[in-house]
């Protein structure tokens, strides 16, 4: 089996076994290969450990259950993503989104952690280096909305705040999504598209409302978020976009949206 081959398959077992108790092991058995083979493909091409990707992804479901639910209990949520108490789960939904579930009913959801996709390349040639994720689920909004504006956003300096500590690195992200979401308006869909990549989808074609959008985030630049007791300053780019093809195709448009970023950089 073939690296790409390898991680696709890892990939998909994980997220047919979420509600499961799996472990490492449990993956690597269910891909013919050995742990230490799995973890250190799945660490080099996707950043990011088994476990901590496992977590969360549970994490992000159990999320976006909390939040389309309010009247769910935090318990019966918890027993089916594999914790036995309120406790556990808790411990584990704040290492991931940095406060408690009761408290994140308050939020509007995004999806902050989506499933990787398999990422592009030929052989044991890589040739995506960035993460690839999959936003998939937002197709049918993709081709309702194809001739609406999108605003893109990137962290300038995301290795730096990195350096910092992960969790600094981690509260990037989350604020990142809450500034864009403040930002968007009540219809806009906002969603990540890479490591440090993210994405509005407005509800409208004109080109002037779509920068307003981008005007607001990046009038924030420079404010800053506490890590630790330590202020932290967040910059943006952002860059407003629209679909070129006649037909939307996912990888197309996927591959546009991170274009019009690096375009927006330059």
């Amino acid at each position: 089996m073939g690296n790409l081959d390898l991680l696709a398959d890892s990939l998909e077992y994980i997220e047919a076994h979420l509600r499961d108790n799996i472990r490492t092991d449990d993956i690597a058995l269910a891909c013919h290969c050995s742990r230490s083979t799995l973890e250190k493909l799945f660490l080099y091409v996707n950043s990011i450990s088994v476990h901590d990707y496992v977590v969360r992804r549970r994490m992000m479901l159990a999320a976006r259950q909390i939040s389309r639910n309010p009247d769910a209990s935090i318990l019966d949520v918890a027993l089916e993503y594999g914790y036995n108490s309120n406790e556990a789960f808790t411990r584990a939904f704040r290492k991931v989104w940095y406060c408690n579930p009761s408290e994140f009913r308050k939020r509007k959801f995004v999806e902050l952690f989506p499933r990787l996709r398999r990422p592009i390349g030929k052989g044991d040639l890589y040739i995506m280096q960035r993460r690839s994720v999959d936003i998939s689920e937002l197709y049918d909004f993709f081709v309702e909305r194809k001739n609406c504006c999108f605003v893109c956003c990137d962290i300038r300096e995301l290795t730096v705040i990195n350096e910092i500590s992960r969790k600094a690195g981690d509260l990037g992200i989350i604020e990142t999504m809450k500034r864009m979401q403040e930002a968007s308006g009540e219809d806009d869909v906002v969603f990540r598209i890479g490591g440090d990549e993210f994405c509005i989808l407005t509800n409208s074609t004109d080109e002037e409302y779509a920068q307003t959008l981008a005007d607001k985030i990046c009038g924030r630049n420079g404010e800053t978020y506490v890590c630790d007791g330590r202020d932290v300053p967040l910059t943006l780019w952002a860059v407003v976009t629209k679909f070129k093809g006649r037909r939307i195709k996912y990888n197309d448009l996927f591959v546009e949206l991170h274009t019009a970023i690096e375009n927006g950089k330059a």
